[in-house]
């Protein structure tokens, strides 16, 4: 069966429940099983899987919704000052870390240096003098070894500047093994005395500035693998280190090393144990240090939900840190999201894996514990909230769930389950809320804690599945998966080809969908056709997965005539990335209840090819969107926080969220495909006069409320951006919060404003462009705006909107600004050096900024994309600026500029 096939038979038995449940033990036949045992529990959750190395590149890039959606606990970034890259500053990025679940930030002290290898890999010596107050050098030594100043610099920086000098963790060498100290016998006594001299100075500093009050953390020693193994030889580094360390009272608060070279989470489980017998033999027994896997994983790991899905487990079995290697470029957790605020599907397992915080995980048993490329899961039980979870992923096959040791007196006798599906949708490729593909209302639990065994049809081993368990609740679950909209995926490779092909992608840098994509999509005859049936007539969103190396375009059939062009933007260009590197994008067509051939083609005259229309094409989603996409978010799965709890015994309230009083909350992570009005749909109780707070992306942005006891809903029509939103609920009244509902109206969006960038006031150096249609580029019109910013005293390159009807009031608004940011920094030898350009937006009248924000790379000058900014606006007609006053730095190019008030009329409230 092909992948495609085998999709499309997911698609049919999602919308019924019957024949999902087998008797205990009996399994689908050549099904995979994977049993959990939530009797069995393996320790509290510890959520270090979630780190990233360079994954931030400036303040606001990732933005904070994704931030806080992937529950991001540690990174690894570059110290203040620091010039190995553009971007990625710890100081600049420690507020958005820090928002919610930062945990520990560490600093590559050695990334104050400018070549990656840090002085051809050769140890420097007392070669330069340091200005210990900006961190700038000149030639000529002072009798201090330079790297000894670089350590002072970035540690007093720290210790004085950050809002958190008590998470930060020193990484005074980044592999050592090769960088500096690559000859063990030679070096080892240097290493040493390096390693004694920067960390008696790291305490020094802290000892000056906290006067004992803070100890600083240190982790170490960071070698590029673990040399534990093998000949005896080889574990002499981790050997002497430890037993130097030991002997001279200069231990490490975190043990450091990596884990690169294959794809085997498997590896780091022997590696770990190696460790532990080592600290053992040299700390003693009572010691056990925490350990941090500072880079993990190659390119075809990065962004692939299953394969992230095996490490994950390995290193939360381990209760570890971990962090994704820094293959390609800052600000985007390692290629875990798509475009500048969207979800891929590796976002998604972040996300997944972090709804686990207050957990605990549970016995785990795959089917083939020896091969590391095989199905691998988390299990976790939050008792307090009643709420059993697995994650699985990394099989072709179907999945039986053997589940045993289920607590009745914690889940009663009768279970809801419902289970989630993400897929991989490529780097920039955007994977909207994870769909439902099984939904069980009232399902027995065993006296012995069993359930039926739950069989589950796998879309591929890329993908990665959610299994969320619960008391029965007052919602019927099965309307989640029978109300969902309808949607199919097709692979490009099973598509009828013309003048392309079938290009296999296992020896790719970066993983395809289904292992394969089509290629040499070059010709004006070259097309991909394929017939599907739709349920009903209307409009249905077309989401293509592919790469194109410059912003591109593709003609539409619909059963053999035109529908529409398909506009590309750019993916990553440089030469290992071309073709592979995988985006989306996504057009909406009308089409009539029945079956149709879609038809997606280089050309649409037949004769002359589309402007760069050499695209690889990797996956079709179709998805019907009639009337307005809507998407519930059941109680169920939100994030509650400050004692808001899950509740199972009310006759109305079953299996929902009761937040009350102060610092209760609970969020929600929603999907918008465009950026644009919604209906922000609350269902809830209250036993009186209540109401509740929502939040919008860090604004206050509606109150709801209920004029007495009974059940409630409440509709707030809100301006959500593009990608994933933020939502948070307070209440200090008390409300008892069932679902959450998102539901998109598009005819709302005439309330915004959308102001052309070519068509705004524009000052100084800042001017207009226009672009050939052979560029092939996404500009609105083909224009747009550049050369702002990089002000000096006699310039003012500043683009300038004057207040009119939508925004001649105060208040709070959002402001989307199309953009392009292609602009490189430096080089280096596999890192892209990309920089993160700044927006600043003022309001004539008032002081300081009305908004700002970090725009990412979007991989070419002529590919634009949307960023929204939070706008607080104090006057009725003070004018708009855009630019940007630091110094040397330009504001990114401006296609457009959409105003819209983040609240559009009253919250609308009715009886349920």
């Amino acid at each position: 069966m092909t992948r495609s096939l085998r999709r499309l038979a997911v698609a049919v038995a999602a919308a019924t429940t019957a024949g999902l449940l087998a008797a205990p033990g009996a399994a689908a036949a050549e099904a995979d099983v994977l049993t959990v045992d939530f009797g069995a529990t393996t320790g509290a959750f510890r959520g270090g899987a979630s780190g990233t190395l360079y994954g931030f590149g400036d303040d606001g890039s990732p933005t904070q919704a994704l931030i806080n959606g992937a529950h991001i606990t540690n990174s690894s970034q570059k110290p203040p000052d620091g010039l190995q890259h553009p971007s990625g500053d710890a100081l600049e990025i420690e507020d958005g870390f820090f928002d919610k679940h930062g945990r520990e930030l560490a600093v590559y002290v050695q990334d104050f240096y400018p070549d990656w290898g840090y002085h051809g890999a050769v140890r420097p010596q007392d070669t330069r003098t340091y200005d210990q107050s900006d961190g700038s050098w000149t030639e000529g030594g002072n009798g201090e070894w330079d790297y000894l100043e670089v350590v002072r610099h970035v540690v007093t920086r720290i210790a004085t500047e950050s809002e958190h000098p008590d998470q930060y963790l020193f990484v005074l060498f980044n592999e050592p093994d090769w960088i500096w100290y690559a000859d063990w016998p030679g070096m080892k006594d240097q290493f040493f005395a390096d390693w004694t001299a920067t960390y008696e100075l790291v305490h020094e500093i802290y000892d000056e500035v906290f006067d004992g009050r803070i100890q600083p953390r240190i982790g170490g020693p960071g070698n590029s693998r673990w040399w534990g193994s093998g000949e005896p030889a080889d574990r002499r580094r981790e050997a002497d280190f430890l037993a130097y360390t030991a002997a001279n009272d200069v231990r490490p608060d975190v043990y450091i090393w990596h884990e690169l070279g294959g794809s085997n989470p498997d590896l780091f489980r022997q590696h770990e144990a190696e460790y532990r017998a080592l600290e053992d033999l040299h700390y003693g027994t009572d010691v056990e240090l925490p350990i941090t896997i500072s880079e993990w994983g190659m390119l075809p790991d990065m962004g692939v939900p299953g394969s992230m899905l095996r490490w994950f487990a390995a290193f939360e079995e381990e209760k570890v840190d971990a962090q994704t290697a820094y293959w390609n470029y800052a600000g985007n957790f390692s290629e875990n999201i798509a475009r500048a605020n969207g979800a891929n599907g590796g976002w998604w397992l972040f996300k997944w894996y972090g709804d686990l915080a207050g957990s605990q995980t549970v016995r785990v048993t795959p089917p083939d514990p020896d091969d590391p490329r095989s199905l691998r899961g988390i299990g976790a039980v939050d008792a307090d909230n009643r709420r059993a979870t697995v994650l699985y992923g990394g099989t072709d096959a179907d999945v039986t769930l053997d589940l045993t040791g289920l607590d009745r007196e914690v889940f009663g006798g009768r279970v809801d389950i419902e289970v989630r599906e993400i897929s991989l949708t490529g780097a920039e490729g955007v994977q909207g809320d994870p769909r439902v593909v099984r939904a069980l209302d009232g399902v027995r639990v065993h006296r012995d804690g069993t359930l039926a065994d739950l069989t589950v049809p796998t879309y591929d081993e890329d993908s990665v599945y959610q299994v969320l368990i619960t008391p029965g609740q007052e919602r019927d679950v099965t309307r989640s998966l029978e109300g969902q909209a309808w949607s199919t995926a097709i692979e490009a490779e099973d598509t009828r080809l013309t003048d392309a092909r079938v290009r296999e992608a296992g020896d790719q840098t970066w993983q395809a969908s289904g292992d394969a994509d089509v290629a040499y999509f070059n010709q004006v005859g070259s097309r991909a056709e394929f017939t599907v049936t739709v349920p009903r007539s209307g409009t249905y969103r077309l989401q293509i997965i592919g790469s194109a190396p410059a912003p591109g375009r593709h003609a539409l059939f619909v059963d053999g005539a035109f529908g529409t062009l398909v506009q590309y933007a750019s993916n990553l260009t440089t030469d290992r990335a071309k073709w592979i590197y995988r985006g989306s994008t996504e057009v909406e067509i009308p089409l009539s209840a029945g079956q149709h051939t879609l038809s997606l083609r280089a050309s649409r005259d037949g004769a002359t090819a589309l402007p760069n229309s050499d695209i690889t094409l990797d996956k079709f989603v179709l998805t019907d969107v009639t009337g307005g996409e809507r998407t519930e978010y059941p109680a169920s799965g939100l994030r509650l926080f400050g004692g808001a709890q899950l509740g199972f015994d009310g006759d109305r309230t079953a299996g929902s969220a009761r937040i009350a009083g102060p610092g209760q909350r609970a969020d929600l992570y929603a999907t918008a495909w465009q950026s644009g009005y919604h209906d922000v749909t609350i269902s809830y109780a209250t036993s009186g006069a209540a109401s509740a707070d929502i939040s919008l992306n860090g604004v206050a942005a509606a109150t709801v409320t209920a004029p007495r006891a009974g059940s409630w809903t409440s509709t707030a029509r809100l301006y959500l951006s593009q990608g994933i939103n933020e939502i948070e609920l307070a209440s200090a009244t008390g409300v008892h919060v069932s679902t959450v509902t998102t539901t998109r109206v598009a005819g709302a969006d005439t309330a915004a404003v959308t102001i052309e960038a070519e068509d705004a006031d524009l000052g100084g150096q800042a001017r207009a462009v226009t672009l050939a249609d052979s560029t092939g580029t996404n500009a609105s019109g083909g224009r747009y705006v550049g050369w702002l910013g990089n002000d000096t005293a006699e310039s003012d390159n500043v683009l300038r909107i004057e207040r009119g009807a939508g925004f001649d009031r105060p208040g709070q608004y959002t402001v989307v600004v199309r953009y392009a940011n292609a602009e490189v920094n430096g080089a280096h030898d596999y890192n892209p050096q990309v920089v993160d350009r700044g927006l600043q937006i003022s309001e004539a009248g008032t002081d300081g900024y009305a908004g700002t924000g970090h725009f990412r790379y979007t991989h070419h000058w002529h590919s634009f994309w949307e960023r929204s900014v939070n706008v607080t606006l104090a006057t009725a007609d003070g004018a708009l600026t855009f630019g940007n006053d630091e110094p040397g730095s330009y504001a990114p190019d401006i296609d457009a500029i959409t105003i819209a008030p983040v609240l559009l009329g009253e919250v609308r409230t009715s009886a349920a």
